[in-house]
């Protein structure tokens, strides 16, 4: 299983705004952070703005932060929400995709994977992707008062 760059930004750019919780963020400083695409963080931060995970100011003090504390910023749930779909493999799509997919015990088995996946990032949050704070703000070059 493999998350998609969508997915894997997204969570890039909350931890990057969860490091600078007393100041505003641009798309520019994350992607150049993280050496990725401000294009691409452009759509991640308009959805997770939809979403109420980011609170966007406009104008010329303008800028990105959380709108929720961390502790509030359910792992799981992000992913459910990025993720275009959850098929494991092709059997997962439609019936008869497979000669044995009657009988196929393999399909099963990746459905109790993909469970096991999402439960453990249900007990996830945001505040727990963060808890190496200077580690994390060291690496990504930011300044931190801890």
């Amino acid at each position: 299983m493999r998350l998609t760059t969508f997915s894997d930004y997204t969570l890039r750019t909350l931890i990057y705004l969860a490091l600078r919780p007393d100041r505003l963020s641009t798309i520019e400083e994350i992607a150049v952070a993280y050496g990725i695409s401000a294009n691409h963080l452009t759509k991640v931060v308009h959805q997770s703005a939809q979403a109420g995970d980011i609170q966007t100011l406009r104008g010329q003090h303008g800028g990105l932060r959380l709108a929720r504390a961390p502790k509030d910023i359910n792992i799981g749930a992000v992913l459910r929400r990025t993720e275009p779909d959850w098929d494991v493999a092709m059997c997962f799509g439609s019936e008869g995709a497979c000669a044995i997919q009657p009988a196929c015990v393999l399909q099963s088995a990746l459905g109790e994977a993909l469970a096991a996946f999402l439960a453990v990032m249900d007990g996830k949050t945001l505040a727990d992707l963060v808890r190496p704070k200077r580690h994390l703000s060291a690496l990504l070059q930011l300044q931190t008062a801890d």
